[in-house]
C-alpha cells in the first residue's frame, strides 16, 4: 500500500463524517485511513463505521495526549509507504490524492515531504471566510500562510502535510509541544537535510475555527508557540513574526495617546487637543477600510469583508498578546514552555 491517511479527532463526528464522504469519492483509491479518537466524549466510532465497508479504514481509540502524539500514534499503525496528515475539519476535492500521486515520481531521493494550501469552500459561514482570509491576507500574515511558491523555503501545516514513512519515524515523529507542533516538525526536516515541497494542487477545503473566540484562543497559543519554537530552533524567527506584536502595541498605543488627549481636552483646552484625542483612530480606520475593501473583492461579499475586519484584529492582537507573555516568561524570566487555554487546544 502507498498511502496512509492518518486524522487525530476530538468530539467531531460530524466533521469526520464529511471528511470521510470525501475520501469516498477520490479518483485515486490506493489509500487506508487510520482514525485515531484522542480521547474524544462524543466519539466518531458509528460514523466510521458507517464507512467501514466503503474504506479501508482503521478506529483506535486512546487516552487524550493531544493532536501531535495521537498522529505518531496513527503512524505506528499505518501500513502505507507515505504517511498524509490531516485535521479532522477538512473536507477533500474529489482529485486530491491523484494530485499527490502525480506529483511524487518527479521528486528526487531528497524530496521525502510535501504540503498543500487550504481553500475556503462556498458553503462555509461568513465568519468562516473572514477567519480564513485573517489566516492567509497579505495585509495579515505577510502572506506566509497563502501557500504560494513565491516563498524560499515551505514548512508544511499538519492540516495538509505528507511525509514518506520511514522518514516520519526516523525523526520521531511529532514532538510534544501542544501549539507549534507541526512547525517544529518542520523544522526538524528541514534540519536533517530534507526540503519540503508545496504541492499547490493538492489543497483541501479548511472550516479554521467557527467563531472569533475560538480563533482568539488559537492564534494567541500561537503566538505562545512562536517564541517556543525560536527557543527549540534559534534563528529561525524571521522579521514577519514580529509584526503582530508590532500591531499589537502600536494599536494599544494609538489608543493611549487618543485617550490622553481626551482627558487634556476636558481638563485643559479642548481645541488645543483636540486632533490629539482623534488623530490616532486614523491608522487604525484606515487599515480597517483596506481590510475591508480587500476582503469584499476577494470573497466577492461585503458581509464578509465586514466580519473581516474584526477577523484580522483577532488575529494580529491574539497572536501579538500571546508572543509578549511568552517572551516575558521565557526570555525575561527565564520560565519552561507553556501553553494558555490547555483544555481546548483542539478547538
Amino acid at each position: 500500500m502507498k498511502y496512509s491517511v492518518i486524522v487525530p479527532v476530538y468530539n467531531r463526528p460530524d466533521e469526520v463524517d464529511e471528511l470521510l464522504e470525501s475520501l469516498c469519492s477520490q479518483t485515486l483509491k490506493d489509500f487506508e485511513v487510520v482514525i485515531v479518537e484522542d480521547g474524544s466524549e462524543k466519539t466518531c466510532k458509528d460514523v466510521c463505521d458507517k464507512y467501514a465497508s466503503i474504506l479501508d479504514l482503521h478506529y483506535y481509540y486512546k487516552d487524550n495526549s493531544g493532536p501531535g502524539q495521537s498522529r505518531n500514534y496513527g503512524v505506528e499503525h499505518a501500513n502505507g509507504d507515505y504517511v498524509i496528515i490531516l485535521d479532522s475539519d477538512v473536507v477533500l476535492p474529489e482529485n486530491y490524492m491523484m494530485a499527490i500521486n502525480s506529483q511524487l515520481p518527479t521528486l528526487n531521493f531528497q524530496l521525502v515531504c510535501w504540503g498543500g494550501p487550504d481553500a475556503t469552500h462556498p458553503s462555509f459561514t461568513p465568519v468562516q471566510k473572514a477567519i480564513s482570509y485573517s489566516m492567509t491576507s497579505f495585509f495579515t500574515t505577510g502572506g506566509i500562510r497563502g501557500g504560494k511558491k513565491k516563498l524560499d523555503k515551505f514548512y508544511p501545516r499538519s492540516f495538509n502535510m505528507g511525509i514518506r514513512k520511514d522518514v516520519y519515524l526516523q525523526l520521531g515523529g511529532f514532538s510534544k509541544m501542544r501549539f507549534g507542533e507541526d512547525i517544529d516538525f518542520s523544522y526538524r526536516i528541514v534540519e536533517a537535510g530534507y526540503q519540503p515541497q508545496l504541492f499547490p494542487d493538492a489543497w483541501v477545503w479548511h472550516k479554521r475555527r467557527t467563531d472569533f473566540r475560538k480563533f482568539f484562543r488559537q492564534v494567541y497559543n500561537s503566538g505562545i508557540a512562536r517564541i517556543n519554537l525560536e527557543k527549540r530552533h534559534p534563528g529561525t524567527m524571521k522579521l514577519v513574526h514580529l509584526l503582530p506584536m508590532v500591531f499589537t502595541v502600536g494599536v494599544i498605543g494609538l489608543i493611549l495617546i487618543s485617550a490622553v488627549g481626551r482627558a487634556l481636552m476636558y481638563y485643559v483646552d479642548r481645541d488645543q487637543f483636540y486632533w490629539m484625542c482623534f488623530a490616532p483612530w486614523l491608522p487604525i480606520l484606515l487599515y480597517s477600510l483596506v481590510i475591508l475593501i480587500d476582503s469584499t473583492i476577494q470573497n466577492k461579499s461585503l458581509r464578509v469583508g465586514l466580519f473581516s475586519v474584526p477577523a484580522a484584529f483577532v488575529q494580529l492582537m491574539g497572536y501579538g498578546f500571546g508572543f509578549i507573555e511568552a517572551w516575558w516568561k521565557r526570555c525575561v524570566q527565564g520560565k519552561d514552555e507553556f501553553q494558555a487555554f490547555e483544555k481546548t487546544f483542539y478547538q
